[in-house]
């Protein structure tokens, strides 16, 4: 049966960065963007300014997007606490399938960052956020985008910014954690703190790149993703 690879954004980002993932290989997961309020087709909508409380309006909606299929679910950077966030709550929901988390960018839930860019003046918010990501979106080069994208960008890290975790209670669900073999922000030690999320399977996978490793081709991403959900030969006795 297909997996549906239910994806979360980063912080700035929308459904539209996974909706654009054309041409992808037979063997990949159905992808079933989450959409965040205040951006495209919800841009009159509210932001969510608290990962606790997006996960409990996101995690409802799940059952019904992926039709009865395995559930996996993928998230880089914010996207990978509120993809742990959402994954707690389908822990409990018995119409959901959960097979794996895949957290991409992240630290463990509990290492929060010690340089902030929330509060800062606007342009010292963006060169900071800029920084942490290594990666410029070409919408903030333009003025009129820059006004409309940035009361989002700031409400994103400020949920990103301020999360901790709910429970320190462990998953039952195996976690995959991803990071770009050169990202400065998210380091190999850094990556490896979410197999003290799971009393499940845990992998740390290296992809070529930075911390958004993922804006250049979805393909190794992909290709991590379905080794991770391919079912695992029954050990020899």
């Amino acid at each position: 049966m297909t997996h549906s690879l239910v994806c979360l954004p980063f912080a700035g980002g929308g459904a539209g960065f996974y909706r654009a993932w054309k041409a992808l290989p037979d063997h990949a997961p159905r992808i079933v963007p989450l959409q965040l309020p205040g951006r495209e087709e919800q841009f009159v909508d509210e932001p969510f300014r608290d990962v606790a409380a997006a996960a409990d309006a996101l995690a409802p909606s799940v059952a019904g997007l992926v039709g009865g299929d395995p559930v996996a679910l993928f998230g880089h950077s914010l996207g990978a606490v509120l993809a742990y966030e959402v994954a707690r709550r389908l822990e409990q929901d018995p119409a959901v399938e959960l097979t794996h988390l895949f957290v991409s960018g992240s630290p463990g839930p509990w290492t929060g960052r010690s340089r902030r860019a929330t509060g800062l003046a606007d342009d010292e918010f963006l060169d900071r956020v800029q920084e942490f990501a290594g990666y410029e979106h070409d919408a903030l080069a333009d003025p009129d985008m820059q006004e409309l994208l940035l009361p989002i960008l700031r409400a994103d890290v400020e949920m990103h910014e301020n999360y901790k975790p709910v429970s320190d209670g462990l998953l039952r669900t195996p976690v995959t954690s991803l990071r770009g073999t050169d990202d400065r922000l998210v380091g190999r030690e850094r990556a490896a703190e979410w197999q003290h999320a799971t009393s499940a399977a845990f992998r740390l996978v290296e992809l070529a790149g930075e911390h958004m490793y993922l804006t250049e081709s979805p393909l190794p991403l992909i290709d991590a993703v379905t080794q991770a959900l391919r079912p695992q030969p029954a050990p020899q006795r």
